[in-house]
């Protein structure tokens, strides 16, 4: 298995650049060997998106290095971390599922069937759908909780045409 190894070093003021190289880092997938050495999957995509990330680095008066890799020893931890950081995210969304859930309980407890609430239910559940087709994307071994995320998805997607449903009943044509 390769990867690609970015090393990097961006000065230390303002702390907002560390911040945007990190949110990237994350964004993209990648876990932390240690300060300032991330590392992801060998992969077209990620190696694009890596060399990107070293540009704008360069750019932000930093340093970066970028490497193809091939683990000597420690391959299995660093798959682990890997598998850790996508289990969390899968974890994550199914938190998220729930909470949209409840959020669309709330509608039914309180009769409020609008159409302006289906839209901002529907904005909500196509967020979900898309942060789970990312993640998925970055998910090139089959971490654990995948299976319960995408579960968690499809019940948003079933509580939603079920409302979707009652708020055509509940509204005026017309309105």
């Amino acid at each position: 298995m390769s990867w690609l190894v970015l090393v990097y070093r961006i000065p230390s003021e303002p702390t907002r650049l560390r911040a945007t190289v990190w949110r990237r880092l994350k964004a993209l997938g990648a876990v932390y060997l240690q300060n300032s050495v991330a590392t992801l999957p060998l992969n077209n995509a990620n190696e694009r998106a890596m060399r990107k990330l070293q540009r704008e680095i360069l750019g932000l008066d930093g340093t970066a290095t970028l490497f193809r890799s091939t683990p000597l020893a420690g391959e299995q931890t660093v798959m682990a971390a890997f598998q850790a950081a996508r289990s969390d995210e899968y974890e994550e969304i199914i938190d998220r599922c729930q909470g949209f859930v409840a959020e669309v309980e709330k509608e039914y407890t309180s009769s409020h069937f609008s159409y302006a609430e289906l839209e901002e239910n529907e904005v909500d559940h196509t967020k979900l759908v898309n942060w789970l087709a990312k993640v998925r994307d970055r998910d090139v071994f089959g971490a654990p909780g995948r299976t319960e995320a995408e579960a968690a998805v499809a019940n948003c997607e079933k509580v939603l045409e079920d409302y979707a449903t009652r708020v055509y009943a509940e509204e005026p044509e017309g309105h």
